[in-house]
């Protein structure tokens, strides 16, 4: 990473209301690891030190917006990807135990792989499906915490992420606008399986002003038994909203 994407690093953490100075020397590592990673199997679509910067640590660390992970005991990361967010913000938050879920497992090695170079203990990659998990007793309802970076539908998130969660959990979605139609989906989705949308937080990415919303589910009640459905069937037919 270069001073430029160094400098541009601690501004887009500050506008959050973060002080990365410490973890700098962390991110200059994940990235070299990233890109040199991308240049043997196709991670990531951003290659460009602004767009990885920006558009991967920043954004991952949006979720620190309105102290949602804070007393967190153990995190799940749905669809991690290359490992965002679950990377940066296991860098900031080394107290938390971070689960990076992917079904795609190269994606998980490099995870796990990228974990291990940067001395992060608290991150236990997995490879799987949430569906799946949900339905297994080791994970469903084991979770404080999900959180997602614009992986689907936020009727399909619901779905996919509540069973994981103990009551009283939340789910935190990273996502870009949301329309009106999806959101009230989300919230009629939420109450079928045990949570309730309690925040949606618009705002814009720092420095690029790209349109962001978190938006926040908290698990009140048990999720039934009959969710989540098979693989593949949420994305395929989102609880109370027309598949797209």
């Amino acid at each position: 990473m270069t001073p430029e994407g160094e400098a541009l690093l601690r501004r887009g953490a500050a506008e959050l209301g973060l002080q990365v100075d410490a973890q700098i020397p962390a991110f200059v590592q994940l990235m070299a690891l990233l890109q040199e990673a991308n240049r043997k199997v196709n991670l990531t679509a951003l290659k460009t030190e602004t767009d990885i910067v920006l558009k991967h640590f920043v954004d991952s660390l949006s979720c620190l917006r309105g102290e949602h992970l804070d007393g967190a005991q153990q995190v799940l990361d749905l669809g991690t990807g290359a490992g965002f967010p679950a990377l940066p913000l296991a860098l900031l938050r080394p107290e938390i135990p971070f689960v990076p879920l992917d079904s795609i497992r190269k994606k998980i090695d490099f995870v796990r792989a990228a974990a291990e170079a940067l001395g992060l203990n608290n991150v236990q990659p997995q490879v799987g499906r949430a569906e799946t998990l949900g339905r297994d007793p080791a994970h469903r309802e084991s979770y404080d915490r999900v959180v997602c970076r614009a992986v689907a539908a936020l009727p399909v998130l619901a779905e996919l992420a509540l069973p994981l969660l103990k009551p009283g959990g939340r789910l935190v979605a990273q996502k870009g606008p949301i329309s009106e139609e999806e959101l009230q989906a989300g919230r009629r989705a939420a109450g079928e399986l045990g949570g309730r949308v309690t925040e949606v937080d618009a705002f814009t990415l720092p420095v690029l002003g790209d349109a962001r919303t978190l938006i926040v589910v908290e698990k009140v009640g048990r999720t039934p038994k009959k969710y989540p459905r098979r693989e593949g069937v949420p994305a395929a037919q989102p609880l109370f909203w027309a598949a797209r």
